[in-house]
């Protein structure tokens, strides 16, 4: 069994100015383009693996001429602020897919009170899956097949992927770790998952329960699970990744975003000073400190959770 949606490859010089590289979504699973905007995202079972620099740059010499015959998506173009698509497909700046991540940058903005103002974010968009294929193997060899790509590096914040199905899920999740890695020094590799994991999820407010998520986590609890932020913050290395931290990062991040604005304010002010220092200490730290009774309450919500098939509406502080 494939295990894996995401893989995340850090290169950079320093720890503070590590750059990303996601690799998301099995080619196996079926496409799906959620034009209604309602529908809830479907199973993601996610891993990451880290290579040094000199890995990947192995054997691009002897790519050389294959990599020239497989070329990025360029002939049209939709711009709009912080994104940019280069699409081998005829996209307007009013379709449907278009105008769904004009409003996510906007969604993102307003609620996790980002200036929205960092490097654009480039999303190749190919025509069909076996070009997509042809151009990363030859670029990034080696690499499993997966359905969309993000890679962050001092050049350019890039999201590669081909036209299907399920297009609008894949760039929310992308899109979303593109504008986040855009205006914040650094992101931790759990609340980098959790926030994209909750922007992913369509409908008419974002951040809409995940209820895969809610029915599996209401399963974990009775089974003697807890969650434990403490341990999320340790994890750095692919083999620690497993399903249930995604879930648990996903709960995370939509409890900080709605059970109180008292604790809206402690992530929000936790990603202010991502925007300036690179590590401002771990978010359990502060929110303990101010509510020792966190936990607790986080298990009620995650219980709560399952009871709602509707979407739950992210507050937004001070909108």
């Amino acid at each position: 069994m494939a295990f894996g949606k995401y893989l995340r490859i850090h290169l950079g010089t320093r720890p503070e100015q590590l750059s990303d590289f996601r690799v998301a979504r099995s080619a196996s699973e079926g496409p799906h383009f959620n034009s209604s905007l309602t529908r809830r995202v479907t199973t993601r079972k996610s891993f990451w693996m880290y290579y040094f620099l000199t890995l990947m740059l192995t054997g691009i010499g002897c790519q050389t001429a294959a990599h020239s015959t497989v070329r990025l998506p360029a002939r049209h173009s939709v711009h709009s602020e912080q994104l940019l698509v280069l699409s081998d497909v005829r996209l307007d700046k009013d379709h449907p897919l278009i105008a769904d991540l004009i409003q996510l940058r906007k969604d993102v903005g307003r609620i996790l009170e980002l200036p929205m103002k960092g490097r654009p974010v480039v999303v190749y968009l190919f025509s069909d899956e076996t070009n997509y294929r042809r151009f990363l193997q030859a670029k990034y060899p080696g690499l499993p097949p997966r359905r969309a790509y993000f890679v962050g590096s001092p050049d350019e914040l890039a999201v590669y992927t081909f036209w299907g199905d399920r297009i609008q899920e894949d760039l929310r999740h992308e899109f979303t770790h593109g504008l986040l890695h855009s205006d914040l020094r650094y992101v931790p590799l759990w609340l980098d998952e959790g926030l994209a994991e909750c922007f992913e999820v369509a409908g008419p407010q974002p951040g809409s329960i995940n209820v895969e998520y809610a029915g599996r986590l209401a399963s974990l609890l009775s089974d003697g699970w807890r969650p434990n932020m403490k341990r999320l913050e340790r994890l750095e290395t692919v083999g620690e990744m497993r399903r249930d931290d995604y879930q648990e990062a996903w709960a995370w991040v939509h409890y900080l975003l709605n059970e109180s604005p008292e604790k809206t304010e402690i992530l929000l002010r936790y990603l202010e000073q991502l925007r300036h220092a690179p590590h401002p200490g771990p978010l359990s730290e502060h929110l303990l400190e101010e509510f020792p009774n966190a936990d607790q309450r986080f298990l009620s919500y995650v219980a709560s959770l399952n009871t709602f098939r509707g979407a739950a509406v992210l507050q937004t502080v001070g909108h």
